[in-house]
């Protein structure tokens, strides 16, 4: 009986890893449980911990054995293109990702060009910025100075009246 179950468990677990490859991104949803799957299997199948033990190393040595030889022969890389996005993004086909300082910004006062609730369009040194606020809501025309800059995030608040 029990070796029907840890059979099932272990292509379960096969299959939702195979899920998680193949079908859905990152390592989570289907993963954790397929893992947790196919180590039950593999422990229910066996007589004794220090036999589940054993199975589970001998799994992991025939698996990394076999990594070893599908890299030295080369079907390691066709397999992963299989698997893998071959096309890249470059500028000749208009892929540009933002190449701009936006330290330069840091310190600077402008204005709310749109109510920032909390985040809108600014004018500062003459350039129509994206930004956003702390949380706070600021209204449009409103004086704003730039209080951090977090990659192409520029965080700005309301200036003081001095």
């Amino acid at each position: 009986m029990f070796l029907g179950i840890s059979l099932s468990l272990i292509i379960v677990g096969v299959l939702l890893i195979l899920v998680e490859i193949f079908l859905l991104p990152g390592f989570g949803f289907a993963g954790i449980p397929g893992l947790l799957a196919l180590l039950g299997g593999v422990f229910l199948a066996a007589d004794t911990l220090a036999e589940g033990v054993i199975y589970l190393l001998i799994t992991l040595l025939s698996l990394g054995l076999l990594s070893f030889i599908l890299y030295k022969t080369g079907r390691l890389s066709k397999l992963w293109s299989k698997i893998s996005l071959r096309e890249k993004q470059n500028n000749e086909q208009g892929y540009v990702a933002p190449n701009l300082d936006y330290q330069r910004y840091l310190g600077k006062t402008g204005k709310a060009l749109t109510l920032l609730r909390p985040a809108g369009s600014a004018l500062i040194d003459g350039e129509r910025v994206d930004v956003v606020t702390n949380g706070s809501f600021i209204q449009r025309n409103s004086r704003i100075k730039v209080i951090a800059v977090e990659g192409t995030r520029i965080i700005v608040a309301k200036e003081d009246s001095e």
